[in-house]
């Protein structure tokens, strides 16, 4: 589903966008075959490729398509005109143009006055800068559908990952389990295109049957960046010190930066890990069999008792990631938890101040975290 969807003021005017290419490309495609009339015939689509190489390139392909709007359809039918993939509405060079901004501002008039009954734009961009005029015409005068990439590396991915994979799991009529849909939002780490294509291989490689396990997941779904993540914070959280030195050395090998993998991994586990144990404790919470039995019972703690909490850009608390560590708080006690957190804070100075082996420095902390 898109992540915004606004209506137009008159209904000739669509606009697809956003970083997701696979969900644009596809949501455009799809719109413009159920706009194009079905007795037009070979008439009723005219695609104007936005892809261009240069602004004076784009500045052309803007003007192509404000003179096929102006064109009269054959045999007084409807016409759409799709401004397809158009790459000039960005924040780069080419989009920053005169020549660029001087024929979108002959576009945008011509959307304002009225591109007439006979004819019907459709627009379709990846990169779009939305503090621009022609976006903000485009948003009040379009039918304006925007698909942007979920970010892994944003706190509360997850959950919005986990409603798309349900989502088109059951078109399919797959039938995750718990540990199953968990991991395989991890593992795609919120792409939709890997996320069709992975559903689309587990759809093919299990016939009649309809259940998807973790083994089935594991076996099918290879490792992507935020998979390597999610199974290095997975191995720490159960203490299997072999595994986690082994994704440590498989992500420096990937080319991620020692202090990114401390950063974006090894602290958020512990912290997270030291948040959800001592809620458990101070508030006598039981170990959960599932990440959303942890948030349901935070949901009924007095908002004093969360106050402390990180939060999500929206202001709210990111539970899914709590309730995840809330399932493994038993392999620690807080005293270990509160050490390794000041493990982690000597090992990012290290990395950031010393000429000390990365490797090194990170294959000490791991040690440190999860020796007994």
């Amino acid at each position: 589903m898109p992540k915004t969807k606004t209506k137009s003021e008159t209904a000739n005017i669509y606009a697809v966008v956003g970083s997701d290419e696979a969900e644009v490309k596809h949501a455009a495609a799809e719109l413009a075959q159920n706009l194009v009339p079905d007795d037009s015939g070979d008439f009723g689509l005219e695609v104007i490729d936005g892809v261009a190489d240069n602004a004076d390139q784009a500045a052309g392909r803007i003007r192509s398509a404000i003179e096929a709007l102006q064109t009269l359809p054959f045999f007084g039918s409807t016409k759409v005109v799709w401004l397809k993939n158009a790459n000039f509405l960005g924040d780069d060079i080419k989009a920053r143009s005169n020549a660029v901004q001087t024929a979108l501002e002959e576009l945008s008039a011509l959307i304002d006055d009225g591109i007439g009954p006979g004819a019907i734009l459709l627009i379709s961009a990846t990169e779009v800068d939305k503090r621009r005029s022609f976006y903000k015409a485009l948003a009040k005068r379009a039918e304006l559908q925007v698909f942007d990439r979920l970010d892994s590396a944003r706190a509360g991915w997850e959950e919005e990952a986990t409603e798309i994979v349900l989502g088109r799991a059951k078109k399919r009529k797959l039938q995750f389990d718990e540990a199953a849909l968990e991991l395989f939002v991890l593992l795609t780490g919120g792409d939709t295109r890997q996320i069709d294509n992975e559903l689309e291989k587990v759809d093919t490689f299990l016939g009649k049957d309809r259940a998807v396990g973790v083994k089935l997941v594991r076996e099918l779904v290879p490792l992507s960046r935020a998979g390597v993540i999610f199974e290095l914070s997975n191995a720490l959280s159960v203490r299997d010190l072999e595994l986690a030195l082994m994704l440590v050395r498989r992500l420096l090998e990937q080319g991620e930066k020692a202090v990114g993998i401390l950063l974006a991994a090894i602290v958020p586990t512990i912290r997270n890990l030291l948040l959800a144990k001592d809620l458990m404790e101070q508030h006598d919470i039981r170990r959960p069999h599932s990440p959303f039995q942890f948030i349901a019972a935070m949901n009924r703690l007095p908002a004093k008792a969360t106050e402390h909490l990180p939060r999500k850009k929206d202001g709210s608390i990111n539970a899914y990631s709590l309730g995840i560590a809330a399932q493994h708080t038993n392999q620690f006690d807080s005293s270990e938890l509160i050490e390794a957190m000041r493990a982690c804070l000597d090992a990012n100075v290290k990395l950031v101040t010393t000429q000390l082996d990365h490797e090194l420095i990170l294959t000490e902390v791991v040690v440190r975290l999860l020796r007994r």
